[in-house]
């Protein structure tokens, strides 16, 4: 049951990502809902969980997008796995610790895409992967952070409580 919640939540978000997020994209960089989402719940529920939602919602990305099928889905799992063991090791009832691991965590995982283009022989200048594209992408994800934070904490008590 739970799984398919979020199937269907990765499913909206996408939709959201791809349509509505367009008009508040700021020199071209947007924020990565389902990165976000991701990184919160690898943070909150462990990296066997944040792996696993990163993969299938890079998954479902790559089908989306119709890009290589995989990139999105390796980069969004390292990046789960990643918040995962940094919420098993700091304060996960934190704004501002949970705002920063999605910064880094999102930095991370859009660096292991970098990564995966230069293997596919997809040359981009450093530089401009770095500033243009892999800095601002992450703090504009990591600005929503707060936003998002409470509701999935919210449903994760809820959820707990009801098993």
């Amino acid at each position: 049951m739970q799984f398919t919640v979020y199937l269907l939540l990765l499913g909206v978000i996408l939709i959201l990502q791809s349509t509505v997020l367009e008009t508040v994209a700021i020199a071209g960089v947007k924020p990565d809902l389902v990165m976000l989402l991701v990184v919160l719940n690898g943070f909150l529920l462990g990296t066997r969980e944040g792996a696993f939602l990163g993969f299938a919602g890079g998954i479902i990305e790559d089908l989306f997008s119709g890009s290589y099928i995989g990139l999105n889905a390796l980069s969004k799992m390292a990046a789960g796995y990643l918040a995962g063991a940094a919420g098993e090791r700091l304060y996960r009832e934190n704004i501002p610790i949970a705002t920063i691991v999605t910064f880094f965590t999102s930095l991370a995982g859009l660096a292991v895409n970098y990564l995966l283009l230069l293997y596919l022989d997809i040359h981009v200048s450093p530089l401009h992967a770095l500033f243009r594209v892999a800095l601002p992408g992450a703090a504009y994800t990591a600005l929503l952070a707060p936003f998002v934070f409470w509701r999935i904490f919210r449903h994760i008590q809820v959820r707990s409580r009801d098993l």
